[in-house]
């Protein structure tokens, strides 16, 4: 055989060879920790075009942690409501996973529970890492003056992004403004103001010097706007309603934003009818010019584009409806859609649903009971209740599924039934025979629409939540009177408002955009709410118990800090 290895590499790895045989063995040395490769910023940020790709890489680890842009089921579904006031797990409402019991769930060993804690301090570590390396960068190498300052915001904002998340689940917690670079095993838990203060600073360092909405170098990046909202919840969070007020303000007024109450952009309406409502989750909306209610969306793109990614919207939040079996006379329930030659079981205007997220009762029927009728939001496009038999073989094709239909000697299951098959599901979270990959499973509940994470019907519902903590009454109901004007609800007094009235708005209005523990817990209402609403059949109110409004440290955290003390969460 040819060699292609000149004869000099032959004799070196013969010299090599002889020393380390000859060498003794030092235990100690043989045992000290070497990494072969970390991430540090002289090794990966060391130009522009680095520092940009360090930002990249801190909304792309953002929008699989929290948008569904990996198939991370339990983590990204318990964020957008799962286990709260409003939703369940529906596909097995007794699982072992998906926040289905707090006790047996909330464990300190649970490997789900860590990745709570892994997440957050992932992005933290990334963020550190970036904002050395954008201070270390050479001044020449900058575009534009403003440019350094615009990246070391943007940093520190995706690092209150994550402080936020981890005092709202753990409480105290070790505030990381370093870069870690060896192994550290005496962290302490800071208390939760030390996390507060930081992520004041770094906020108000982010509104200081972040761009203005529309002047973002790309689609996607965050603005004042979006740092002024997360600073509002900060200090809702601290009972700073005051400072909450002014900064929600500054949203509001300063800069362009409006709710949006025409119709605009690309309309799916699948179902015969539309709205403004509808039009605001529509494919290729977010992202628009005339969107004036757009803070801050997160960035999938269809697969055609590099970079791009599929959310779970359908597969998360809707129905497994082609899991229902047969109709009543024995035909297939779903003929679904003929590709290749054959049916495929599948609806187009469905997609594939696999009920992770099951709206509870408080949900799809109790904050509706007012106003049925004349709530956009309630309307049949934004709400499918209604589900039909898709099979021209049977004589039930085209009627509404009612498993009233069935024999008592059917042998159905009522809770796969009403959890998994077929319950109210809410299209925002879809994107109606917008099918672009998996054409045989109707996308196999993938999405490619660009996804909120803030926008302005939020912010007037935070500074509602402001002035109702501080007792005006008044101008919380105004505020709230403006989400409900765009919707065509009647509008609410201030006699009528209160805290759960609140939350009952943000659950209309947002419901799966945003992390309801955030709201529950800052307003005290979680384990009541829990307990209250959550109606899985199998365990009505998850078995939730006070100590479980904090959640546990996970004992990996504590087991390799073996040089400090590091106390546990009570209860656990």
């Amino acid at each position: 055989m040819r060699s292609y290895f000149p004869k000099r590499t032959y004799f070196v790895q013969i010299i090599l060879t002889l020393m380390l045989a000859l060498a003794s063995c030092n235990d100690s040395e043989f045992l000290e920790e070497k990494p072969m490769d970390f991430l540090a910023p002289e090794n990966a940020y060391s130009t522009l075009a680095g520092v940009k790709q360090g930002i990249t890489g801190l909304h792309w680890t953002l929008r699989n942690d929290w948008f569904f842009g990996e198939e991370q089921q339990d983590v990204m579904s318990i964020y957008k409501a799962l286990g709260t006031d409003i939703a369940f797990h529906g596909e097995d409402p007794n699982s072992t996973r998906f926040l289905c019991n707090y006790v047996t769930y909330l464990t300190p060993a649970s490997d789900y529970v860590r990745e709570y804690w892994r997440r957050p301090y992932r992005i933290i570590q990334r963020a550190n890492t970036l904002a050395v390396a954008i201070e270390a960068l050479d001044e020449s190498l900058w575009a534009r003056p403003t440019q350094k300052d615009e990246y070391l915001a943007e940093a520190l904002f995706m690092r209150a992004w994550s402080y936020r998340l981890l005092v709202s689940f753990f409480g105290d917690v070790p505030v990381v403004t370093d870069v870690i670079d060896e192994a550290k095993t005496d962290f302490v838990r800071d208390p939760i103001s030390k996390a507060y203060e930081q992520m004041e600073a770094d906020l108000n360092y982010a509104v200081q010097h972040l761009p203005n909405p529309g002047n973002e170098e790309d689609p996607g990046r965050v603005t004042k706007g979006a740092a002024l909202h997360l600073l509002t919840e900060v200090y809702l969070m601290q009972k700073k309603y005051g400072e909450a007020v002014q900064t929600s303000t500054r949203v509001i007024n300063e800069f362009g934003y409006a709710l949006m109450t025409e119709r605009f952009g690309s309309t799916n309406d699948v179902f015969g009818t539309g709205d403004v409502y509808l039009d605001l989750f529509a494919f290729g909306n977010q992202n628009l010019s005339e969107n004036k209610e757009a803070i801050w969306v997160i960035q999938f793109e269809p697969p055609t584009v590099i970079g791009g990614s599929n959310a779970r919207g359908t597969r998360a939040f809707g129905p497994a409806y082609f899991r229902m079996g047969n109709t009543p006379d024995g035909k297939p329930a779903f003929r679904g859609e003929l590709v290749n030659g054959s049916y495929t079981g599948y609806s187009d205007s469905l997609g594939r649903g696999v009920s992770w997220i099951r709206p509870t009762n408080l949900m799809v029927y109790e904050v509706w009971k007012d106003n049925w009728d004349n709530d956009i939001r309630n309307a049949p496009h934004n709400i499918k209740r209604d589900f039909y038999f898709d099979n021209p073989e049977s004589e039930y094709h085209g009627k509404k599924i009612d498993f009233s239909l069935y024999s008592a000697d059917a042998g159905r299951d009522a809770i796969r039934d009403t959890c998994q098959y077929i319950y109210p599901f809410f299209m925002k979270h879809s994107d109606p025979l917008n099918i672009l990959t998996n054409i045989p499973t109707s996308g196999g509940g993938d999405i490619f629409k660009d996804q909120y994470a803030m926008r302005l019907a939020e912010t007037y519902l935070l500074r509602a939540e402001a002035y109702l903590q501080l007792g005006d009454k008044e101008k919380a109901a105004d505020d709230i009177n403006k989400i409900r004007e765009r919707s065509h609800a009647k509008p609410v007094t201030a006699g009528e408002v209160d805290i759960d009235y609140l939350l009952d708005e943000r659950a209309r209005e947002l419901y799966g955009e945003t992390c309801r523990f955030y709201v529950l817990r800052r307003t005290g209402k979680l384990v009541e709410r829990v307990r209250k609403y959550n109606n899985n059949p199998l365990n009505p109110g998850l078995g939730i118990q006070d100590h479980h409004v904090l959640w546990p440290i996970p004992q990996m955290q504590r087991d390799l800090n073996i040089n400090a003390d590091f106390a546990q969460n009570p209860g656990y």
